[in-house]
């Protein structure tokens, strides 16, 4: 037995100076003499991404970090974005950390500074109609917000505001010195937003997103310092806790070697640095144009309609231009595109084609509007930019009397003499185009064409047999055969007050 235990005192004595024997010459190997990074960097294969290597002490430091305390799914990938499940409604404290190394930032220190924070799209498809699913979502849920603060848990939050028109967006002012938490509710669940497929409904990420501003020189807080997110998806009361049960038990029952492919699942939720959000771009007031970036903006647009172009598409207040109702030209500059946007009754759209000329918004196909717009609009867009005019019910033509021929003069020179004045002079028909077939609607072209105050007419009448005045009716417009041809004189009402128009 000694003798056994002797031999294991020997082979292990062995094994030692063996394995010290091979570690010798690893620190000489590795020396300065032997290795440069100079040299490394030197390589064929780092030179292209050499310009985009941080030089010595100038590695970026991220100034903040914000921390939303809720758990991340076990079901993600090793190199996908992180996944964390909401309850809708329920309060969740994003901490606000001052992450800035002695010396970082000198200029905001004992500084308020201001964040935002937004529950967004994640899908771009669906960043590009954001405007119109927030105003859908508002529409079903009248007083309601995407987003809110829970004010009475959150600390060390000063002056939040939210506005009206931004239904998912909260801000605040905070110090970085002393401990902040912000408390925020999502109030809209992700298959508010998903159409209804077969075998149910399969939900769309947000993102939260965090940007954070400083004090410019006239004291607002413009001047950006840090933006983060992460990905989220917002389930009914206990649902998200449903989803994690669901996800964690799932994984429990994959193999080892299948489980080295996720992530695991952590008790926080870090959000990971992003670009700053995109301001909303001015809105067409007054003809000017915006030089901001187009669809990925959250707020809404503040573009105002014709109040006589938003009752119905064939409706128009008198004296409106006609040229709400013509044809966008590839001509059209951005401008103009804008103006024929808003004339039409795509008011909601001026922001999302707020770079688009006339060339750009032609060259979109039907499947791209309706991607972009939806069903109905999107349709409905097409059309006004492919199709033609409606053909109108009735046409007829009217020339204003000349004060020198008689009726019937001008009647027998109308059809004998090609149109032909006495003086040689030839008369002169405006085309009238009647999408109702009613007396009113008379009036109303003949005054819109003919520049008549139309609440100076009083009755339309046509000159009969024997020179009887006829009043113009429904019936008898319905009966007027189509391109017929009228000459037609005002003479003043017999109280003084508005005139008559005679057809003749």
């Amino acid at each position: 037995m000694a003798w056994v235990l002797k031999m294991d005192e020997v082979i292990e004595s062995g094994l030692v100076h063996d394995f010290d024997a091979s570690l010798s010459g690893i620190g000489q190997e590795l020396g300065a003499g032997a290795y440069s990074m100079s040299d490394v960097l030197a390589l064929p294969i780092f030179k292209q991404e050499d310009s985009s290597l941080p030089l010595d002490g100038e590695t970026k430091h991220p100034p903040f970090q914000y921390v939303m305390c809720a758990a991340t799914s076990p079901a993600v990938k090793l190199h996908d974005e992180t996944l964390t499940y909401l309850n809708q409604g329920q309060s969740y404290e994003i901490r606000m950390l001052d992450n800035r190394k002695m010396g970082d930032m000198p200029e905001i220190s004992g500084k308020l500074v201001k964040s935002i924070i937004r529950v967004v799209f994640h899908d771009r498809r669906l960043q590009y109609t954001e405007h119109q699913q927030l105003e859908g979502w508002k529409w079903n849920r009248p007083g309601d917000r995407l987003l809110d603060l829970d004010i009475p848990m959150s600390v060390g939050i000063i002056d939040t505001r939210t506005n009206p028109s931004q239904l998912n967006a909260v801000e605040f002012l905070w110090d970085p010195a002393k401990r902040t938490s912000a408390f925020i509710q999502v109030h809209c669940i992700s298959t508010e937003f998903t159409p209804r497929k077969h075998g149910g409904e399969k939900g769309v990420p947000f993102r939260i997103q965090v940007d954070t501003f400083k004090q410019n020189e006239n004291g607002e807080y413009t001047d950006h310092l840090h933006s983060a997110s992460c990905q989220i998806k917002v389930f009914k009361p206990k649902g998200a806790d449903r989803k994690q049960k669901t996800d964690r038990e799932k994984m429990e029952k994959r193999t080892a070697h299948e489980k080295e492919k996720y992530q695991p699942s952590y008790d926080t939720t870090i959000l990971t640095e992003c670009s700053p959000w995109p301001d909303a771009p001015t809105a067409y007031v007054n003809n000017s144009p915006s030089p901001a970036p187009a669809f990925t903006s959250p707020q809404q647009s503040t573009c105002n309609v014709p109040d006589s172009n938003s009752s119905s598409p064939n409706h128009q207040g008198d004296g409106v231009s006609q040229a709400s109702g013509e044809q966008i030209q590839p001509s059209a500059t951005i401008q103009e595109t804008q103006q024929w946007l808003l004339k039409n009754r795509f008011s909601s759209y001026t922001r999302l084609f707020s770079n688009f000329s006339g060339a750009d918004l032609l060259k979109l196909t039907k499947e791209d509007l309706v991607q972009i717009c939806g069903a109905a609009d999107g349709i409905r867009l097409y059309n006004s930019l492919k199709s033609r005019s409606v053909r109108p019910r009735l046409t007829i033509y009217v020339c204003r009397e000349q004060p020198n021929n008689t009726a019937l003069q001008g009647q027998q020179q109308a059809v004998g003499s090609g149109g032909e004045s006495g003086s040689g002079t030839p008369y002169v028909y405006h085309a009238i185009y009647l999408e109702e077939m009613i007396a009113s609607e008379v009036a109303r072209k003949l005054a819109l064409v003919f520049n008549i105050p139309f609440h100076q007419i009083n009755q339309v009448y046509r000159q009969g047999p024997t020179g009887i005045h006829i009043l113009v009716s429904d019936q008898m417009v319905q009966n007027f055969q189509d391109e017929s041809c009228f000459l037609f004189s005002t003479v003043k009402a017999e109280n003084g007050d508005g005139i008559h128009i005679i057809l003749k």
